[in-house]
């Protein structure tokens, strides 16, 4: 089968468009389309020197169009729509700018709510080229202070910032670190074996590398774990595009120009997932396997798989791995094709499950139930079920899941009148239990999840904790910027939290990361004199804590 198409991206429309959103040297922590955690990176890291509070521009006309507060994820995050179609993001801010800061502010006071969602009309937010609409931060979940910078199409695609022609230097090619080989079913081997081999890397002077020669029989592919690093910057980024070619004929080509978002849990059948859950390194799977439509794919012949039959002739592959620079690493590999294999025992698959990835599964055990739906799996396969006790073993996480599959059980075998502490958790190897998103309805405690593993029916009887950090009780903190407590529930986890003052609603922005909640004196809520401050912070069961304290303050 033979495939060849053409990134979709419209390089000229970006070009020439769009200034830089910093003023600074840009150095990247991460690039477009770079393999995250079940996800690809949707736009570009850029680096702010270790340090919040960086001037974030306005790359183009347009207006605020979009603006979201989350505890998690972008934190604090502008869209600013363009007159092109295009919609720019800036996430993980410290701040907005002063009008749009008072605008949020406004209606965070009005919702009684840190985190919002506003999608504010082209006339009320205009910003112009250049103008200062934010100050780069490390809110949400950013592991360090940075500015994530997208671009999106006028589908809400993102499209690979690099083509707005932003200058970074880098003259470092690839760097390539594992070479995989792969047999794709059960009467195909690699070196006379129906299991997947590293194949040893040979360095060559130029910078290129060479596999060591090896046998194939039958259906087989080749994964690469490969990344790239630009000048002046030692993170380890992903890279634009890799190519194959077999004897010297194109046979596989991904490029990271764009893709859907709709797409990115399709990353776990890119990668090789095992091998990831195993050694946390990932492998990019240069052919294309059964349940992956990623429109990241451009050119293939038979899916990119090597078909290798008549013994002795031995195939040329070659990979060729690039950033967006055009910085190039090759790898040369010879593959000689083996005698077919002889009988192979056929394992006793007796007590696992078997699951068609098209139909909906349901396993029944005691109080237990396992609801897997169609689709959530990528491909049929056999899965090793367990009950014990008030635990279940669901396999392992060695299969990526692109749904949640749903763990039931049903309560009525507790003989207690309160059952709202009750949760499914993840059960580690070394037996933490960590909290899993359930709910209980009719009796009935439901857990979903998209990884498999083990897990138990489990009770959270501890409230969460609240500690004053910049202030003690009855004490003046007239000379305080701010209000700071700290916040922790060390089973479920926070699930909600509400600060009043003199029983009315003050903002306190959380970080989960620091576990602080903090207040800004500036929001002038706060009178002269004496104030009573309440906190009430709720876990993900119900358990709840209420703080209660005096401090007085003069403005």
């Amino acid at each position: 089968m033979f495939h060849f198409g053409e990134s979709q991206t419209n390089k000229k429309i970006l070009e020439g468009y769009f200034i830089n959103p910093l003023d600074i040297d840009m150095k990247l922590s991460g690039t477009f389309g770079e393999l995250r955690s079940n996800h690809f990176h949707s736009g570009l890291d850029i680096k702010t020197n270790q340090r919040t509070g960086a001037k974030v521009y306005a790359v183009a006309n347009g207006y605020v169009s979009r603006i979201k507060i989350e505890r998690y994820g972008y934190g604090k995050a502008l869209y600013v729509t363009h007159p092109n179609g295009y919609t720019s993001v800036y996430a993980h801010l410290e701040k907005f700018a002063p009008r749009i800061e008072e605008y949020v502010k406004k209606r965070q006071y009005e919702k009684e709510s840190f985190e919002i969602q506003l999608f504010p009309t082209d006339l009320e937010l205009r910003v112009d080229q250049g103008d200062i609409i934010a100050y780069s931060g490390n809110s949400g979940g950013s592991g360090g202070p940075h500015l994530h910078f997208e671009i999106r199409d006028s589908a809400a695609k993102p499209i690979n910032p690099m083509l707005m022609d932003i200058e970074i230097p880098d003259t470092k090619a690839p760097i390539v670190k594992q070479v995989m080989a792969y047999p794709l079913d059960e009467n195909s081997t690699i070196n006379g074996r129906n299991q997947p081999e590293l194949i040893r890397l040979i360095p060559l002077k130029n910078g290129d590398f060479k596999t060591e020669n090896f046998k194939a029989y039958g259906q087989i592919g080749i994964g690469v774990n490969t990344n790239d690093r630009q000048n002046g910057a030692a993170n380890q980024n992903g890279v634009y595009r890799i190519k194959s070619y077999l004897n010297g004929t194109k046979n596989f080509q991904i490029t990271f120009d764009t893709y859907a978002f709709n797409e990115t849990r399709y990353l776990n059948r890119l990668i090789d997932y095992n091998h990831f859950k195993k050694t946390k390194s990932r492998i990019t799977k240069l052919f294309i396997p059964e349940g992956s439509p990623l429109s990241l794919y451009e050119d293939h012949i038979d899916y990119g798989v090597l078909s290798c039959y008549d013994a002795g002739v031995t195939n040329q592959l070659k990979v060729e791995i690039m950033d967006f620079k055009d910085n190039t690493t090759n790898i040369h590999l010879k593959i000689t094709t083996d005698q077919p294999p002889g009988e192979r025992m056929i394992p006793d698959n007796s007590h696992l499950s078997y699951v068609n990835h098209r139909e909906s599964f349901t396993y029944n055990d005691g109080a237990f139930n396992v609801s897997i739906p169609k689709g959530a799996l990528y491909q049929n396969s056999l899965l090793d079920i367990k009950v014990n006790s008030d635990t279940i073993k669901i396999h392992q996480d060695e299969i990526p899941l692109h749904k949640n599959i749903y763990i039931n059980y049903n309560l009525k075998s507790k003989k207690e009148e309160n059952l709202k502490q009750y949760y499914i958790g993840r059960v580690t190897d070394w037996g933490s239990v960590y909290y899993t998103s359930s709910k209980i309805k009719n009796g009935v405690l439901t857990g979903s999840t998209r990884y498999f593993g083990t897990y138990a029916v489990s009770k959270d009887y501890t409230p969460p904790t609240i500690t004053p950090v910049s202030f003690k009780n009855k004490q003046w903190i007239s000379n305080h910027k701010t209000l700071k407590i700290k916040i922790d529930d060390a089973q479920t986890g926070i699930k909600g939290y509400r600060a009043t003052v003199n029983g009315e609603f003050i903002l306190m922005e959380y970080d989960y990361k620091t576990k602080l909640l903090v207040h800004d004196f500036e929001d002038g809520v706060v009178k002269d004199g004496e104030n009573n401050l309440k906190v009430i912070v709720t876990d993900n069961v119900g358990n709840s804590t209420t703080f209660d304290a005096v401090f007085y303050r003069k403005n």
